[in-house]
């Protein structure tokens, strides 16, 4: 136990470090959506012209950002940790965008992944015409809502345009009945213990779909953020009785899905 806290604390440390001097700070921009809403995203850069290769970042039914109205702890950690790697970053805000503060707790939702991959996609006709970005590695990274939207994502053609695409703890029962398959190189990280998004549909939407599962034993959602202390939650879809979420940080899950997404990213 002391050992655990330990290492998020080293974690934790790391990453404020690294906030402080290898990633530029968060640049707001605004580009089209491909519906009638213009998006907002928030664009990190290492140091340079460039050009770099690009994540997108989608975040997830919490929204984009804090309640003093920052970039989320679990979006700035990845984007200072990519930016230090060399990679440009870019942050949609979804949500903010379109007025919502949040979906967390609610079962009809007036914005769906299928509507964020639209999204996803505007975000890639702008990064398309941008002279930092290097247009043949654009990778989409997702979380939770925002997974599950990378899934709908990956399964377009047009997923064709990204290099990679990365889903964490995503919902997979409602797309797994659609005949889903992974239309670019696709990977699916989920905590085993999840109880908001289980893993056991994903793990067969994986096989069936031609993506890979991560799946990290113990671990539950948001098991990825640097801070988050475990705890529980009222959702939308919880697959317990009582309506309730476990979520938070596992350090062991979570060193073990950054190397597994920087080696993602490195591939050719």
């Amino acid at each position: 136990m002391i050992g655990s806290l330990i290492r998020a604390l080293v974690v934790t440390l790391f990453s404020l470090a690294a906030a402080a001097g290898s990633a530029s700070a968060f640049e707001k921009v605004a580009f089209p959506s491909r519906d009638s809403v213009g998006l907002v995203g928030w664009l990190a850069r290492p140091a340079g012209a460039g050009p770099f290769p690009v994540v997108i970042g989608l975040h997830g039914c919490a929204g984009l950002y804090t309640r003093s109205g920052a970039v989320g702890a679990r979006e700035s950690d990845w984007s200072v940790r990519l930016t230090a790697a060399g990679y440009a970053v870019l942050l949609v805000d979804s949500f903010g965008s379109r007025g919502i503060k949040a979906l967390c707790n609610e079962r009809e939702r007036s914005l769906t992944p299928a509507g964020r991959a639209r999204d996803a996609f505007a975000a890639i006709d702008w990064l398309d015409k941008q002279s930092f970005a290097t247009k043949q590695r654009i990778a989409l990274i997702g979380w939770s809502n925002g997974g599950s939207t990378a899934l709908r994502v990956a399964g377009a053609p047009e997923a064709k345009r990204l290099r990679h695409v990365i889903a964490f703890y995503p919902g997979c029962r409602v797309i797994l009945k659609r005949g889903w398959q992974a239309q670019t190189d696709t990977a699916i990280f989920q905590g085993l213990a999840d109880d908001w998004t289980p893993a056991a549909p994903c793990e067969e939407l994986a096989r069936s779909g031609g993506a890979r599962f991560v799946g990290f034993p113990g671990a539950y959602h948001d098991f990825d953020h640097p801070s988050l202390p475990l705890r529980e939650r009222k959702a939308a879809y919880s697959q317990r009785p009582d309506g309730m979420v476990t979520i938070g940080t596992d350090p062991k899950a979570r060193t073990d899905a950054i190397d597994a997404v920087m080696a993602i990213l490195k591939r050719p």
